[in-house]
C-alpha cells in the first residue's frame, strides 16, 4: 500500500510541475509561432494504429527517415546507442546479440528481451535480429512489457521497423561507401508503378569488410565481414477496400565467430585463467579462424481489407535461418599454449588442443488475424489471434584438433578422420504457440482516456533429443543407469495472461501523462539434452535440462511534453519491475555447451530526455537512463542482493545537429553523437564489471536534394573495451575507431 501511494505521489508531483511550466510557456509560444515555423508531427504505430507521438501514452523512442539518414543508422547497435537505458551486446557469433532494456537481458539461445516487427511482422527468431538496416522509412523502440499487443517475448519492450513503401512515380537512390580497413558498403533502391494498382519497391545492400581486431598469431583481422542482402515489395490496391502487401528478403552473411580471449595471470601457467571484464591487452591467438555463414530467408503477405466499422488485416509470414560457425575451443590459444593440450597429457590423453562447431537450423510460419475499429471516436478497439509453428535444430561438439583446420559439423558427428568429435550434442525441437488479444480505448473526456489490453499466450514445444548414445554425458558414477537416450522426447507447456492499464491525462493540448501496469511473459526452454547432469557434476547451481518462462511486472508512470511549436520537448518516465525465472548464462567446459538457468530480480529506474530545436539550423538533444537492479532469489542464495547481469548502470546519450545554408541549393549538415554506458556486471556472482565506456560519433556531410557526401567516424575517440564478458573469463572485444566517407544520389 505505501509502494502504490508513493507511485501516485510521484505521478502527482509531475502532474503540478507540468501545470507550472504550460503557464509560462504559454506566452512565449505565442511569440516563437509567429516567427518560427511549426514543425512536422511524428506518427507512430506504437497501439498497432497510426497516432500521434505525443498523445500515445507508451514511453517510446522514434527514429524517422530524415534522422536514419543523419545518424548514419544502418545497424541495430546504430539506433540502440541513441536509447536511453537501452544497450546491445554483440558477442560470439552474427546471430547473438543482445538486447538489453531497462534491465531486462538475454542470453545466448534464448528467447529475445523484446518483440521485433517488420513491416508488422513478428520475427520468430532471435538470431533474425543483428542484420543490415537499409530502405527504412522509421524505426520505433517501445519499453515496458508489450506482450497486451505484441505478445511473448515483448517482455522488455517492442522494435517496430518500418521499410519504405512502394510510390505510385518512379524513384530510387544509390549509396556508395569506402571505409578504413578496406571496407566497402553499397546500397540501392527503386521504386514506382507497375500498373495503376499495382506498385512495387526492391532494395539490395552490400557490405565488406577485411575486419577491424587482429589475430597476433595468424597476422590476419579476426572479424572480417562480406554480406549481401535483399527485399522486394509488392502493394496491391485495386481499390479502397482491399490492400496486399507482399514481400520477400533474404541475407546471406558471411563473417568469422568465437575470437575470444581469455586473460591469464601468469601466461606460461594454462590453470591461470582470471576474471577480469576490463582487459583488454590480451591480444587475440587464434591459431583456427573458422568461419560464421548464415543465410536469413523470409516472405511475408499481409492483407487489409477494410470491411466498413474497421479493417481487418491478415498476416502471414514463413521464416528460414541457417547458421554455421566453427573456430577454436577453451581456451582460444594456439595449439601448444593451449589448456587441453596441457591437461590431456596429465589424464593420460596424448597432447591435442580442441576447436568446435555449432549448427543451428529453424524454420517457422506464422499467421495473426485482427480486426481494428476506426481511429476516429471515443471508443476504439483491437481483437486478434496469433499462431507460430517452429521447426529448431541445434547441434553442439568439440573436435579434436589435428592440425587440419576446422570441419562444420551439422546433424551427425565426426567419428573418424581428421578432426573427429570429442563432445557432441544434438536435439531437434517442434514448437506451436498461439495466442489471443484484444485492446480497447475509451476517451472518458477529452482530457482523460482508459486503455486496457489483454493478450493470453500459449507456447507448447516438444524436444526430441538426436544425440548418438555415445556422446550423452551419463551420471558419475558410470554404475548408475542412464537417464537420457537417443530418441528421448521431453514436453512443456508453458503459458500466460498479459494484462496491461495504462491511463492518459492531458491537462493542456501539449502535455500527456500517463501511468498504469503492465505483465511481459517470455517462454522457457531446453537446455542441450544432458547438460543438467554435468552441471550438477560441476557443482553449477541453477542448470536443468529445462529452463523456465519469465514473468515481468511492471508499474510505469511517464510525462511527453511539446512547447515552442514542437520547437522543445521535455519527456520522463518512471519505472518499477519484478522479474520471476528471469535468464542468466553459464558455459559448461566439461562438454562446451551453453546453458540458462533462472533467477528473480528487481528493476526500478528511469528515463529523462530533453530534444531542442534551438534554430531551423541547431538540434540538441540529451538523455539520461538509470537502472537499478538486484537479484531477489536464485538456487544459490549466495547471489542475494547481487545486481543482475548484463544491466548497466546507467547511460547517458547526447548531441547536436547543425545545418548550414551554402550557395544555391547547397548545404553542409554536421552532427556529432556521445553515449555513455554506466558499470556493467556480467553473472549472477559480480565476479567482475565493466567500468564505464565512453563513445563518440560524428559526421559532416555537403550536398543538396539530390547528392550529398559525407565523412562519417565511429567511436572517434577509440575506446578500448569489451562488448562482453562470459562466466569463465571469456572476453569479446568491442570495435576500435571507424571511419570513412560515402555519396548519396537520388533520382
Amino acid at each position: 500500500m505505501a509502494t502504490q501511494r508513493g507511485r501516485i505521489a510521484v505521478l502527482g508531483a509531475i502532474a503540478a510541475l507540468v501545470s507550472m511550466i504550460s503557464v509560462d510557456v504559454r506566452a512565449a509560444e505565442t511569440q516563437v509561432s509567429a516567427q518560427r515555423g511549426t514543425l512536422e508531427e511524428v506518427v507512430v504505430t506504437a497501439r498497432k494504429r497510426d497516432e500521434a507521438f505525443r498523445d500515445v501514452p507508451v514511453t517510446v523512442n522514434v527514429f524517422t527517415d530524415k534522422t536514419i539518414e543523419a545518424a548514419g543508422i544502418v545497424k541495430p547497435s546504430d539506433f540502440i546507442a541513441l536509447v536511453p537505458n537501452m544497450t546491445l551486446v554483440e558477442t560470439q557469433n552474427a546471430g547473438n546479440a543482445f538486447v538489453v532494456i531497462r534491465g531486462i537481458s538475454q542470453a545466448r539461445n534464448s528467447e529475445p528481451s523484446v518483440a521485433v516487427q517488420v513491416d508488422g511482422v513478428l520475427e520468430t527468431n532471435p538470431a533474425q535480429f543483428n542484420q543490415e538496416l537499409f530502405d527504412i522509412q522509421q524505426i520505433e523502440v517501445l519499453k515496458g512489457p508489450q506482450g497486451a499487443l505484441y505478445g511473448r517475448n515483448a517482455i522488455g519492450g517492442a522494435i517496430l521497423v518500418t521499410t519504405k513503401a512502394p510510390t505510385d512515380h518512379f524513384e530510387g537512390s544509390v549509396k556508395l561507401g569506402y571505409g578504413n580497413e578496406s571496407s566497402y558498403r553499397a546500397q540501392g533502391d527503386i521504386s514506382g508503378p507497375i500498373t495503376d494498382t499495382l506498385r512495387y519497391r526492391a532494395s539490395v545492400a552490400y557490405y565488406n569488410t577485411d575486419g577491424f581486431l587482429e589475430n597476433e598469431f595468424l597476422g590476419q583481422k579476426a572479424d572480417p565481414v562480406h554480406d549481401v542482402s535483399g527485399r522486394v515489395r509488392l502493394v496491391w490496391q485495386p481499390n479502397e477496400i482491399f490492400t496486399g502487401d507482399l514481400r520477400f528478403s533474404a541475407d546471406q552473411l558471411k563473417t568469422r565467430a568465437l575470437y575470444f580471449v581469455i586473460p591469464r595471470a601468469n601466461e606460461a601457467n594454462v590453470f591461470s585463467t582470471i576474471s577480469d571484464a576490463n582487459n583488454t591487452s590480451t591480444p587475440i591467438t587464434l591459431d583456427n579462424p573458422g568461419i560464421n555463414d548464415r543465410d536469413l530467408w523470409n516472405a511475408a503477405l499481409k492483407l487489409d481489407f477494410n470491411v466498413g466499422g474497421g479493417t481487418l488485416t491478415s498476416v502471414s509470414s514463413y521464416d528460414d535461418t541457417e547458421e554455421i560457425l566453427t573456430g577454436d575451443a577453451f581456451d582460444f590459444r594456439p595449439a601448444p599454449q593451449s589448456f587441453f593440450f596441457t591437461l590431456f597429457p596429465i589424464l593420460g590423453f596424448p597432447a591435442t588442443d580442441l576447436n568446435q562447431s555449432q549448427w543451428l537450423n529453424v524454420q517457422s510460419y506464422s499467421q495473426e488475424l485482427r480486426f481494428t475499429s476506426p481511429t476516429s471516436g471515443k471508443f476504439r478497439w483491437i481483437a486478434g489471434a496469433y499462431y507460430v509453428h517452429t521447426n529448431r535444430f541445434i547441434s553442439t561438439g568439440n573436435m579434436f584438433d589435428t592440425g587440419a583446420g576446422v570441419f562444420p559439423v551439422h546433424e551427425t558427428p565426426r567419428t573418424s578422420g581428421n578432426n573427429p568429435n570429442f563432445t557432441f550434442l544434438a536435439d531437434e525441437q517442434k514448437q506451436d504457440a498461439w495466442s489471443v488479444f484484444g485492446d480497447a480505448i475509451f476517451e472518458v473526456t477529452d482530457q482523460f482516456e482508459i486503455d486496457a489490453a489483454i493478450r493470453y499466450d500459449e507456447d507448447r514445444r516438444e524436444n526430441t533429443t538426436k544425440t548418438p548414445q555415445q556422446f550423452i554425458p551419463q551420471p558419475n558414477p558410470p554404475p548408475a543407469p542412464p537417464t537420457v537416450f537417443t530418441g528421448d522426447v521431453r514436453t512443456h507447456t508453458w503459458s500466460e495472461p498479459q494484462p496491461k492499464i495504462t491511463l492518459r491525462y492531458k491537462p493542456v493540448d501539449n502535455v500527456t501523462l500517463y501511468g498504469g501496469f503492465s505483465r511481459g511473459f517470455r517462454s522457457g526452454g531446453f537446455n542441450q539434452t544432458g547438460v543438467g547432469t554435468v552441471a550438477d557434476a560441476s557443482g553449477i547451481a541453477g542448470v536443468n535440462d529445462l529452463f523456465n518462462a519469465e514473468v515481468a511486472d511492471t508499474y510505469e508512470v511517464g510525462m511527453k511534453s511539446q512547447f515552442f511549436d514542437r520547437r522543445l520537448d521535455l519527456n520522463l518516465a518512471l519505472f518499477h519491475t519484478d522479474s520471476t525465472n528471469g535468464y542468466f548464462f553459464v558455459f559448461l567446459a566439461a562438454n562446451s555447451t551453453q546453458n540458462l538457468g533462472n533467477l528473480d530480480a528487481t528493476y526500478k529506474g528511469g528515463e529523462i530526455e530533453l530534444t531542442a530545436h534551438l534554430t531551423d539550423r541547431l538540434d540538441l538533444y540529451a538523455s539520461y537512463g538509470y537502472t537499478d537492479s538486484e537479484i531477489t532469489k536464485m538456487e544459490d542464495p549466495s547471489v542475494k542482493g547481487n545486481e543482475a547481469p548484463l544491466v548497466s548502470r546507467y547511460t547517458v546519450n547526447a548531441g547536436l545537429q547543425y545545418r548550414q545554408p551554402l550557395n544555391g541549393d547547397l548545404g553542409l549538415t554536421f552532427r556529432v553523437d556521445y553515449q555513455g554506458i554506466g558499470e556493467t556486471w556480467w553473472d549472477p556472482y559480480n565476479v567482475t564489471s565493466r567500468d564505464p565506456v565512453d563513445l563518440f560519433d560524428a559526421r559532416l556531410g555537403v550536398g543538396s536534394e539530390k547528392w550529398l557526401v559525407t565523412a562519417w567516424g565511429k567511436n572517434l575517440n577509440d575506446e578500448k573495451y569489451n562488448a562482453e564478458f562470459s562466466p569463465g573469463g571469456f572476453l569479446f572485444k568491442a570495435l576500435p575507431r571507424r571511419y570513412g566517407v560515402e555519396f548519396t544520389y537520388r533520382f
